[in-house]
């Protein structure tokens, strides 16, 4: 429950610090690479899930 009301407390401020924090850490060139490979991780994850989804459906 903290943690939804620690999520819940962050303004735009702390974003633009976070953001901040991640271009001084990363550079602008890896940024891309880290949001494209993230993307495909995404991707992968429900690729994943619904063809679990399928194999439950063939079970019944």
């Amino acid at each position: 429950m903290n943690a939804l009301l620690l999520f819940l407390a962050i303004g735009p401020w702390q974003i633009a610090i976070i953001v901040l924090v991640v271009l001084l850490l990363f550079g602008g060139k890896k940024i891309p690479e880290l949001m494209r490979g993230l993307g495909s991780g995404i991707k992968e994850f429900k690729d994943a899930s619904r063809e679990d989804e399928k194999l439950d459906e063939k079970k019944d």
